[in-house]
């Protein structure tokens, strides 16, 4: 299974996360990033790659690998500052949160994720993509 560029994996049954996922939509200048489920095919096959993640339970920013270049996995504080870097724009502020030292990032972004089912209750029902961003969710038995 592969991806032409970025994935974000998200949490499919968070509904922090689904809104995560949907505040990404609404604010991003391009449109190269894709989305996946962290416990879907991809997210499966991309935590076989990487023992590190096998029970991760965090949003994961995955690159694709080219011939000259690994692919590369970001988890936790490090993939959220990597989304506020794709967004562009005045949002690119807050990756000064780059100079604090990950250890810190981490326990921010671990109280967060501890109480995200509390930020935002999950809807019953699955989050839809739009027409225009239906081919940008890979899905199990999308290859991308």
């Amino acid at each position: 299974m592969t991806a032409p560029g970025p994935v974000l994996l998200y949490d499919g049954s968070c509904g922090f996360c689904q809104q995560s996922v949907q505040f990404v939509l609404r604010h991003e200048r391009q449109t190269t990033l894709r989305f996946a489920p962290l416990r879907g095919a991809l997210g499966g096959a991309i935590r076989v790659r990487h023992p590190e993640l096998v029970n991760a339970d965090s949003v994961v920013w995955w690159e694709p690998g080219t011939d000259s270049t690994p692919e590369q996995v970001l988890t936790k504080s490090a993939a959220a500052l990597r989304v506020v870097r794709y967004l562009g724009g005045w949002w690119s502020l807050l990756s000064v949160g780059w100079v604090v030292p990950r250890a810190v990032r981490d326990v921010v972004y671990d109280f967060i994720a501890r109480h995200r089912h509390r930020l935002a209750a999950p809807d019953d029902s699955c989050m839809l993509p739009t027409p225009d961003t239906r081919s940008r969710f890979l899905l199990d038995g999308d290859d991308g």
